[in-house]
C-alpha cells in the first residue's frame, strides 16, 4: 500500500472525523442535551480523552504499518498471539455504512430534489421527508447506492490515487462552503443567540445523561473503534509527529462542529423553529427554514453539498479497514474487495430502508426497536467502545511501557509520555467501561418499559 504524505494523511483522517457526526449528530444532540453544557463537556473530553486515544490507535497502525488485524499480531508480545483477535472491530465499519450511508442518501436526495422545491410550510417538510422515508423506496435506495457504490470507487482506486487525491478535493471544498455559510450565518439576526446558545455555559444544565452522551459524541466524532484510525496511520510515514497530527484532527473537528452548530442554529432561531427538533432536524427543521431565505435554494444547495462532501469522506475512511484487510490477508485486489463489501452492505442496507416503511417495518422490528436502531446500537455502544478498549488494553497492559516510550520518544518527551500513558491505561479505559455500561442500562431500560 502506498503511503500517505503528511498533508494527506491529516486531511484522510479528518476526513474520517467530519461526517454526519459532526454536521447532523452534533447539533441535535446539542439541542436536546443542554446546549452550551453539552459543547463545553464535550470540547473537554475530545482534548483530554480523544487526542490520547487517537495517539494510541496511530501509535499501533504507524509503527507496524499493516492492517488492524496484522497490526496487533505484530506487536503481540505473548506467545500464543490472542491479541490479533482485537482486529475484529473492522466488522463496525460495514455494519456502519449499512446505516449510516442511508442517511447520507438521504442528504444526496435533499441536495438533488428537495433544494429545488423546498417546503414552505412545518406540514409540508414533514411530509416531504416522512414520504420520502416512508413510501419511497425506490429513491431511497437508489440515493443510498449513489453513495456506498461511489464509496466503493474511490477506495477501490487506492490510497493514492483514491483515498489521498478525494480528500484533497473534498476537504477543502468543504471548508470553504462552510466559512461561507458562516459568513452568511453573521449577518442574519439571531447569530448572536445562537453563540451564546452554544457558548454561555450553564452549570445546571449538566447531568448524568449530558456527560454520558458527550462522551458517546466524542466516539462517533472522532470515529474511534472501527481500526479507521490503525488503518489510516499504517500509510503513513514512519517518524510522524503522532501527536500534533491527533490534536489537528480533533481540533478542526471542534472548530466544523461549532460552525455547523452556529450555521444550523442562526438560521433555526431566526425563523422561529425549536433548538431540540431531535434528528430530524436536518431535514424536516433546516428546508423550511432555507425555503424563507432569499436564494435559499442555493444556500439549501450548498449546504447540503457541505454535508455529503463531509459524509463521503467518513464513508471511505470507514470502508478501507476491511478493504485492507481483505486485500492483504487473502490476496483480494482492493476493487474486487471493495466492490464485494458494497454489494453485501447494500443488501444489509436494503433492509434497513423496509425497515423504516409502514409496510414493512412491524417485520423488522425487534423487542421494540426497529432493525435500523440494533444496528446503530451494536455498532455504536458495542463495537466502537470495545475497539478503542482493547486498543487501550493492549497498549497499557500488554506490550511494555518501555517499548511503547520507544515507540513516541521521537515526538513526545518523558513528562508528556508520562502523563499520556496513565491516561490512556487508566482514565480513558475507565471513561469507556463507563460508556459501554451506560449504554446498555440505558438501552435495556427502555426496551423493559
Amino acid at each position: 500500500m502506498n503511503s500517505f504524505t503528511k498533508l494527506g494523511f491529516i486531511l484522510a483522517t479528518l476526513g474520517s472525523s467530519i461526517g454526519l457526526g459532526h454536521i447532523w449528530r452534533f447539533p441535535y444532540m446539542t439541542g436536546e442535551y443542554g446546549g452550551s453544557a453539552f459543547v463545553v463537556i464535550y470540547i473537554f473530553l475530545t482534548i483530554f480523552i480523544g487526542i490520547p486515544i487517537l495517539v494510541a490507535k496511530m501509535v499501533i497502525g504507524n509503527k507496524t504499518q499493516k492492517n488492524v488485524v496484522r497490526a496487533f499480531d505484530t506487536l503481540d508480545p505473548t506467545v500464543k498471539k490472542h491479541w490479533k483477535k482485537a482486529g475484529i472491530m473492522i466488522i463496525g465499519g460495514p455494519l456502519i455504512l449499512t446505516f449510516y450511508a442511508v442517511v447520507l442518501g438521504w442528504v444526496f436526495y435533499y441536495l438533488a430534489i428537495v433544494s429545488f422545491n423546498l417546503p414552505n410550510t412545518i406540514e409540508a417538510s414533514n411530509n416531504t421527508f416522512g414520504v420520502f422515508v416512508s413510501d419511497n423506496v425506490l429513491a431511497s435506495s437508489a440515493s443510498f447506492g449513489v453513495c456506498i457504490f461511489l464509496t466503493g470507487y474511490i477506495v477501490a482506486k487506492g490510497v493514492k490515487d483514491g483515498l489521498e487525491k478525494y480528500n484533497f478535493i473534498l476537504m477543502p471544498l468543504l471548508f470553504i462552503i462552510f466559512i461561507g455559510l458562516f459568513f452568511y450565518a453573521m449577518t442574519v439576526d439571531s447569530f448572536g443567540q445562537a453563540v451564546d446558545f452554544l457558548f454561555s455555559f450553564n452549570m445546571n444544565a449538566i447531568n448524568t445523561d449530558v456527560i454520558i452522551m458527550a462522551l458517546s459524541q466524542m466516539f462517533f466524532s472522532l470515529s474511534i473503534g472501527v481500526g479507521t484510525i490503525i488503518t489510516y496511520s499504517s500509510s503513513a510515514k514512519k517518524g510522524d509527529n503522532l501527536l500534533s497530527s491527533s490534536a489537528w484532527v480533533a481540533l478542526s473537528g471542534i472548530v466544523i462542529s461549532l460552525i455547523a452548530g452556529i450555521i444550523i442554529f442562526t438560521f433555526l432561531f431566526n425563523y422561529g423553529q425549536s433548538a431540540s427538533s431531535g434528528p430530524g432536524m436536518l431535514f424536516k427543521s433546516i428546508p423550511l427554514v432555507f425555503s424563507q431565505m432569499a436564494y435559499g435554494n442555493i444556500v439549501s444547495f450548498l449546504f447540503f453539498a457541505a454535508v455529503l462532501f463531509a459524509g463521503i469522506t467518513s464513508t471511505i475512511s470507514i470502508l478501507e479497514p476491511p478493504v485492507a484487510y481483505l486485500s492483504d490477508n487473502y490476496n483480494i485486489s482492493r476493487p474486487k474487495a471493495s466492490y464485494l463489501l458494497c454489494v453485501a452492505i447494500f443488501a444489509v442496507g436494503l433492509l434497513v430502508i423496509l425497515s423504516l416503511t409502514e409496510d414493512y417495518g412491524p417485520y423488522l422490528t425487534f423487542f421494540g426497536k426497529g432493525f435500523m436502531d440494533w444496528i446503530d446500537f451494536f455498532t455504536a455502544a458495542i463495537i466502537m467502545p470495545l475497539g478503542a478498549l482493547l486498543a487501550l488494553i493492549f497498549l497499557g497492559f500488554v506490550v511494555s511501557k518501555k517499548v511503547v516510550y520507544r515507540f513516541v520518544k521521537g515526538f513526545m518527551s518523558r513528562t508528556i509520555f508520562n502523563i499520556w500513558y496513565f491516561i490512556i491505561k487508566y482514565i480513558a479505559t475507565l471513561v469507556i467501561v463507563i460508556v459501554l455500561i451506560a449504554k446498555f442500562v440505558e438501552t435495556f431500560a427502555k426496551a423493559a418499559n
